[in-house]
């Protein structure tokens, strides 16, 4: 069952906005631009260096996603988890497919990256 209340997963399924993800790392924060995709309780990104390196000695991790129309925001997503790093190749090349074609770039394109699924613990959201 997935900590993700109804409305928050709608907003997070509903269009290819960029996610910030919050890594930390003896006591010092990262944060960085990624795509991603949301699904039942978790989040996928596939990425590399620093965020990577961070989540392999750290597995917590936070993520934002916000909407906005002009700037001025029209939802924002909150989420907390735990991050994990997947050294499988084939599972890595078929999280990559999923989330070009959410972006619509070629299915192969980012191939040096590498799958971290993040387990969402809690979520905080909010409509303007």
């Amino acid at each position: 069952m997935s900590n993700v209340p109804p409305e928050a997963e709608r907003l997070l399924e509903s269009e290819p906005l960029m996610a910030h993800l919050g890594t930390c790392l003896e006591g010092r924060p990262h944060v960085a631009p990624v795509w991603f995709r949301y699904d039942d309780g978790v989040v996928e990104v596939v990425t590399t260096g620093r965020k990577l390196a961070n989540v392999r000695d750290n597995p917590r991790v936070a993520l934002s996603v916000q909407a906005d129309d002009g700037g001025d925001p029209r939802w924002t997503v909150t989420m907390l988890g735990s991050a994990r790093v997947v050294d499988d190749e084939e599972r890595t090349a078929a999280a990559r497919r999923r989330i070009n074609e959410k972006y619509g770039v070629r299915s192969d394109a980012y191939e040096e990256n590498t799958l971290v699924r993040i387990e969402v613990g809690s979520t905080t959201y909010r409509t303007y």
